[in-house]
């Protein structure tokens, strides 16, 4: 059900986020660097926010009541996309549409934890990843047949996307039930302190860096839109860009989810990496869409091999009533690189052109890479 959720609101999300940053440029007038701090700024406020919401839950020892927050939240600021005249009325519909984000991300992710047994959590997660990226993928395709029936309005086509997002909240508030193994477990002192986060492992820490620097080596997917739409895709067709991406995303989450619970963590996530330079090296010299096609076929394959595992390998380092904080601090690391990596990802294509953009995602992947090389001589 958790899943369903996620597949709701994605469609509603990636509806809006598929046709936004050709919205900007052409109907706002928006610059790449405009783009890149927006993005930047909207999805590092929802990892950063994370880090609080998912100590509340271990304090409080409720998931679901933070996560209804944060779906209604979300749900609440798609009517602003639609009605934006602004650039700063987009920041603001993507700020409160990630506060949203943030605070249901963390809680949701520890109730995952919560509801399964260790020996399936890598195919819990990959299998939660799979039903929210198949939202991730036919909420572009919605926004494809939309733009068609609507003749280009970007406006209309932004205001179908409140239908599925409240479907989700309902959705998770009478279809999800509360894990009695967590629910009224409270915390006696604040929810962070020092002596708490000691309690964290050396080998916690170190999943955290490690999708700190993998964030810091992927920026926001708007970049893909942008460079197919510099290599003549049509703004009606923008959206497939993400359809790509995440067909290849959802049909590979759940399979390395399951391969996660029988082999080396390290060695999965290297192989991530690896198709993450692919990407950006195909995308930094692509010429025509053929090429840019098969760019983002590698970064959706990245995705679908790091993302979920990386969710496990946090579960699986942190202790049961800490789960919600441990979520939270991974997040906020990965929330400060993700505002990095794109407000620099927009300065490079402004300043420098999109292949530099594509070329320095690389070389930030092959460091992650090279990080990773000790750890893949010890067992995940």
């Amino acid at each position: 059900m958790l899943g369903f959720v996620s597949l709701f609101m994605d469609i509603s999300s990636e509806l809006i986020h598929s046709l936004l940053p050709v919205f900007m440029v052409t109907s706002l007038g928006a610059s790449v660097l405009a783009i890149g701090v927006i993005e930047g700024i909207a999805e590092s406020t929802a990892l950063i926010v994370k880090v609080f919401s998912g100590a509340i839950s271990d304090y409080l020892g409720k998931r679901k009541s933070l996560a209804v927050i944060g779906y209604g939240l979300g749900a609440l600021s798609k009517p602003l996309f639609a009605l934006a005249l602004s650039v700063n009325w987009v920041l603001a519909a993507r700020f409160m549409d990630r506060i949203g984000k943030g605070i249901r991300g963390a809680p949701r992710d520890a109730l995952v934890a919560d509801l399964t047994p260790p020996e399936i959590r890598g195919a819990a997660y990959g299998l939660r990843q799979s039903l929210d990226t198949v939202g991730a993928f036919a909420g572009p395709l919605l926004g494809v047949l939309l733009m068609l029936l609507w003749a280009g309005d970007f406006r209309t086509v932004f205001w179908y996307a409140a239908i599925p997002a409240f479907i989700a909240v309902l959705l998770l508030v009478f279809g999800v039930e509360e894990s009695p193994a967590v629910a009224g477990r409270r915390m006696p002192a604040s929810p962070i302190q020092w002596r708490t986060l000691s309690e964290l492992s050396s080998r916690y820490w170190f999943v955290v860096v490690a999708g700190g620097v993998f964030t810091l080596a992927r920026f926001s997917e708007a970049f893909l839109i942008l460079r197919a739409q510099q290599q003549g895709l049509p703004d009606t067709y923008a959206p497939l860009v993400m359809v790509v991406m995440n067909v290849v995303y959802a049909l590979t989450a759940y399979p390395i989810g399951k391969l996660a619970d029988r082999m080396s963590h390290m060695t999965l996530l290297g192989a991530g990496l690896v198709a993450l330079i692919v990407a950006d090296l195909v995308l930094a010299q692509a010429q025509g869409l053929v090429a840019v096609a098969l760019g983002v076929v590698f970064w959706g394959l990245h995705m679908g091999m790091t993302q979920g595992l990386l969710a496990a390998m946090v579960a699986d380092r942190a202790p049961v009533h800490l789960r919600g904080t441990a979520f939270g601090f991974f997040n906020l690391a990965s929330g400060i690189a993700m505002l990095i990596s794109s407000v620099l990802a927009g300065l490079l294509w402004d300043s420098l052109g999109s292949a530099v953009t594509f070329y320095a995602g690389a070389l930030f992947s092959l460091a992650a890479l090279i990080m990773l090389v000790p750890g893949t001589r010890r067992r995940a």
